[in-house]
């Protein structure tokens, strides 16, 4: 008998091999991205404390007065650009970048170029 595996098992799969590798800590966060079919999410975790200190989504109110859709190109660099700002204003420059499992592509290729133009270095 055939199994079949969803795609949203797979990418767990993945991510768990990422996360293996991927660690943030305190000199550079871990920057953990975040998609579903209608909007994106990015958060900036320290792992070394288990504490979130910077996150945006296309779910927040400046970004959905903004754009049409919370689940496109657009909104993945308006949140980009966002979670980049707030991370600047906790002290973070430097962060490691952790993909969710998902191919970098679309929509997250264009968070972390929003990410990486607004000042955050990975």
């Amino acid at each position: 008998m055939l199994r079949v595996v969803s795609k949203n098992a797979t990418r767990r799969r993945i991510h768990r091999r990422i996360r293996r590798r991927v660690e943030g800590g305190s000199v550079a966060p871990r920057l953990n991205v975040y998609r579903s079919l209608g909007h994106i999410y990015a958060h900036v975790i320290d792992d070394s404390r288990g504490a979130t200190l910077a996150s945006a989504s296309s779910v927040d109110k400046e970004v959905r007065k903004t754009l049409k859709s919370g689940g496109n190109v657009a909104a993945a660099k308006a949140v980009g650009k966002i979670v980049a700002e707030r991370a600047k204003q906790a002290g973070v420059t430097r962060v490691v970048f952790d993909r969710g499992g998902y191919a970098y592509h679309g929509r997250v290729k264009a968070l972390a170029d929003a990410a990486r133009e607004a000042g955050l270095q990975f």
